[in-house]
């Protein structure tokens, strides 16, 4: 399929530009590629999702130039080429956008897989479950929480819980599951089965606090393919969807989401060899991935769970490696929010009990 005038204008970036710039025209056309075009529209290569994710994973951050993340050996075709034709490239190229350059390589069209062009205009409908882990006390929220189970805490004037399940909602999932302990039945009273929101919510009732990860074992039946899972109180924009299919394109057993982690040295760091002092630096930036808390998971990684026992992330995360199964990091650029302060409530609406 090849893009109208408006949306091949809107895959044009800059060879100028920093990953930020390329990230959010990324999230504004939808088509999972960019262009990247000089002064004279020039065709210098193209970046993908992936290149930034890749390139976030090398310690880059949304201020770099995108010099070094730039594919420049991108497949083309000449002005004209048949429909037929372009989709023999992309299968054997294994490629899904062909930009279409002229003789004088100035961009002039672009040809989309028809999936690529399909998810543009709707979202695919998916049957993988999406696990929300809403069971915590939430004590870091108190008094906001004190009668009120965290995730039914307002933000912009909806419980965090709904805005979840309607973000995953725009990327086709409708199968949710909720693991609840503290004041939980307020939580079932509020969503039901799901049926206000036009999805289907079950729930995995926690009898006791089984940790970040231990309320997978309450399954039954299990579920027969990978699924989403993320903290009650994690807003973010993340695509639930491309992180799943990231999954099983990597043929992982667990999915982590991972931001990279800023952190400024107060003070001029002194660089000694014994007593000989070879250099300084500045007030350094110190730059670490965290774990964003939004997984996807095989049915496979179950089997590490014994029935209602405690477990942790990192403890279930550590069990795969050390039984040599695949564990993989995605990184993620989206905005995020881990809600565990009544600051970070105000930094999006006024704060509301139910």
């Amino acid at each position: 399929m090849l893009v109208n005038d408006k949306i091949l204008r809107q895959a044009l970036v800059s060879v100028n530009s920093t990953i930020k710039d390329v990230i959010k025209n990324l999230d504004q056309v939808g088509i999972k590629i960019v262009l990247i075009v000089n002064e004279k529209n020039e065709l210098q290569g193209t970046v993908s999702d992936g290149d930034v994710r890749r390139g976030l994973l090398k310690h880059l951050d949304l201020n770099s130039h995108i010099e070094t993340i730039i594919q420049r050996d991108a497949i083309v075709a000449p002005p004209g080429l048949g429909h037929k034709m372009v989709s023999q490239l992309m299968a054997t190229n294994q490629v899904l956008q062909i930009p279409v350059v002229d003789e004088h390589s100035h961009v002039v069209g672009l040809h989309l897989a028809d999936i690529i062009w399909d998810e543009v205009n709707i979202s695919p409908s998916r049957s993988n479950l999406m696990v929300i882990m809403a069971g915590g006390k939430g004590t870091r929220l108190l008094p906001y929480t004190k009668k009120t189970p965290k995730p039914l805490v307002k933000m912009a004037g909806k419980p965090m819980l709904e805005h979840i399940i309607e973000q995953a909602k725009l990327e086709g999932f409708v199968n949710f599951v909720i693991s609840i302990f503290h004041l939980g039945d307020m939580i079932e009273d509020y969503f039901g089965n799901g049926d206000s929101l036009d999805v289907k919510i079950d729930y995995l009732r926690e009898q006791s606090p089984l940790g970040t990860a231990g309320a997978l074992s309450l399954f039954n039946p299990p579920p027969n393919a990978p699924f989403v899972m993320t903290n009650g109180d994690v807003m973010t924009d993340i695509r639930y969807g491309e992180m799943l299919d990231f999954h099983i394109r990597n043929e992982a057993a667990a999915t982590m989401a991972v931001r990279v982690y800023e952190q400024q040295n107060p003070f001029g760091v002194v660089q000694i060899e014994g007593i000989e002092i070879v250099g300084f630096e500045e007030k350094p930036l110190a730059r670490s991935h965290i774990n964003a808390g939004v997984y996807a998971f095989s049915p496979e990684v179950l089997g590490e769970l014994a029935g209602a026992t405690h477990c942790d992330i990192p403890d279930l995360f550590e069990k795969l490696q050390a039984k040599a199964k695949r564990i993989v990091a995605y990184p993620m650029h989206e905005p995020w929010l881990d809600v565990g302060r009544p600051d970070d409530l105000n930094l999006n609406s006024e704060v509301t009990e139910d």
